[in-house]
């Protein structure tokens, strides 16, 4: 149904009235050319279960009864047809090229505003659209035929699929590159652990033989030490009976009541044999083998260190292990972000001078006046009031130092650096081993190799330093309502480092090295 507005005379002029215009049905010539066919072609025997349309499928428009599946629909007729229906279809010349895949959405090519067929394509719009469409709607605008489009579109289609095409083959040669890559560090990892564990099971078999040498030779001294006890104990015992058995004689004789009798038995009586021994016995002190237990504390002590310093560093060695070169984390700008960096650090009381006081679960230094009672130690330093920390830095890390008093140095140093004497091989920023930043009462100075750069920055009593040993970035920064860079060293670090200090004034002044990642102060 329709509606049309036409202009109806009224007498004295013309009026606009709707009149609803019923729209003429007409005969599907088409269609019934193709029914006529199919009736031509007379009853075919009965199909397989498995041709039914399912609820899924496509179902045939012309099959009655039961629906057989669609093998093709007719953009032309918008209709579906199965293998049965369709050869009629294409003996007509009208629907030639017209066929394409069953679709349940055939409806959808048909123009919604002129319902026709939608055969041409609007370039401007981006859409398809009909015959009708571009003297209506899309007037002016760049048209073309859908085939003519589809040809351009298939075209580039074309391309699009060589270049995916390009690359699954170089994502495949990629799969088969980490997959070798899988395998080489399977390999290589099972080949580090078993070399770990040989050398490992050597280092336990030389101590288990060492234990077992202190054993023995411990049991064997023992043996002889007594042995030799044991073998003075009996001679000092038949010494005791040979004693007894004269002072028995002599008692016997001193009881004789005849003096003739008494003279006469006297020198028949051996004269008493001086003593082979003395007259006390000489023992050592009661420490019997506590030296050898010292001595092999002593051991187990240094084996520890030892090991804590180079387990640090086998560790890093293992993390740093990066087969992928993958683009490297961004480097922190806020506080909070540094903090995620923070590190645990402890100065190392064997390397300190003996001017300087460790306290504070040895995580703060200060200087005094009086020499401390340290033990004599290779790793201290005996010419710079300097300390180094027990752990060493590998990868990202950030501490913070708190400054009090004056001629405090923060520095982070290779530990192979001088201790002994106060040349420039032992002195913080004098060598190629050390960099320092100089922090006084009203400026900065950073020291390397004994090139000098001052530093201009606001003074705080806190300095934080950032460290990405990987990528060589060395980093101090000046803390108080905010964070300022002070100075950045871009290098390269050859070795695992040591947080550092050094002190040049004797009164009061302490270098506490800290990183609270609870603290929230809102530094930015």
């Amino acid at each position: 149904l329709a509606e049309v507005q036409l202009k109806v005379g009224c007498g004295r002029g013309w009026r606009r009235t709707w009149v609803r215009l019923e729209p003429v049905l007409v005969k599907n010539t088409m269609l019934a050319v193709l029914v006529e066919e199919l009736k031509k072609t007379g009853l075919q025997a009965a199909p397989a279960d498995h041709c039914y349309a399912g609820s899924e499928d496509v179902a045939c428009d012309v099959c009655t009864g039961r629906k057989l599946k669609a093998c093709k629909s007719c953009l032309q007729c918008l209709a579906s047809y199965c293998e049965k229906h369709l050869q009629p279809h294409y003996d007509s010349p009208v629907f030639k090229n017209t066929a394409v895949e069953p679709s349940k959405k055939l409806q959808e090519n048909v123009c919604s505003r002129h319902n026709e067929v939608m055969k041409m394509f609007c370039r401007t719009d981006q859409q398809s659209i009909c015959y009708i469409c571009p003297v209506d709607e899309h007037k002016g605008h760049d048209t073309v035929s859908a085939a003519a489009e589809r040809s351009e579109r298939q075209r580039e289609l074309e391309v699009s699929r060589q270049n995916i095409q390009q690359r699954i083959q170089d994502r495949e040669k990629d799969v088969k590159l980490l997959q070798q890559e899988v395998e080489d560090i399977n390999g290589s990892a099972d080949k580090t652990v078993g070399n770990s564990e040989k050398i490992f099971s050597e280092l336990i078999r030389l101590m288990e033989k060492r234990r077992s040498d202190v054993k023995q030779q411990v049991r064997s001294q023992q043996q002889t030490e007594v042995s030799r006890v044991r073998e003075l104990q009996e001679k000092l015992e038949q010494e005791i009976t040979e004693l007894k058995r004269k002072d028995a004689e002599l008692e016997k004789l001193s009881h004789t009541e005849d003096h003739n009798q008494f003279l006469h038995d006297y020198p028949s009586l051996s004269p008493l044999s001086e003593s082979t021994h003395s007259s006390s016995i000489k023992i050592r002190p009661l420490r019997y083998f506590e030296d050898v237990t010292a001595a092999v504390s002593e051991v187990r002590d240094k084996l520890q260190d030892v090991l804590r310093e180079k387990w640090t560093n086998i560790s890093q060695t293992v993390s740093e292990v990066d087969v992928l070169l993958s683009e490297p984390e961004p480097e922190p700008k806020t506080r909070a972000e540094f903090l995620k960096y923070s590190c645990d650090i402890t100065l190392d009381p064997n390397t300190a001078h003996t001017k300087l006081l460790l306290s504070d679960e040895n995580r703060k230094v200060t200087a005094m006046r009086k020499e401390q009672s340290y033990s004599s130690h290779p790793d201290r330093f005996t010419g710079r009031w300097q300390v180094l920390s027990k752990e060493s830095l590998t990868g990202r890390c950030y501490w913070e130092v708190e400054l009090r008093g004056r001629g405090v140095s923060v520095a982070v140093t290779y530990k192979n650096i001088s201790r002994a004497g106060g040349s420039d091989e032992c002195v913080f920023g004098y060598n190629d081993k050390s960099w320092v930043l100089d922090c006084d009462n009203n400026s900065y100075n950073f020291w390397y190799n004994k090139v000098f750069t001052p530093v201009s920055g606001p003074r705080s009593s806190r300095v934080g330093v950032y460290l990405d040993h990987r990528a060589g970035i060395l980093s101090f920064y000046s803390i108080s309502e905010t964070m300022t860079l002070l100075h950045r060293v871009q290098t390269t670090f050859t070795q695992p480092l040591h947080i550092s200090g050094a002190q040049r004034k004797p009164a009061g002044l302490s270098l506490l090295c800290s990183c609270d990642k609870n603290d929230s102060t809102g530094l930015i």
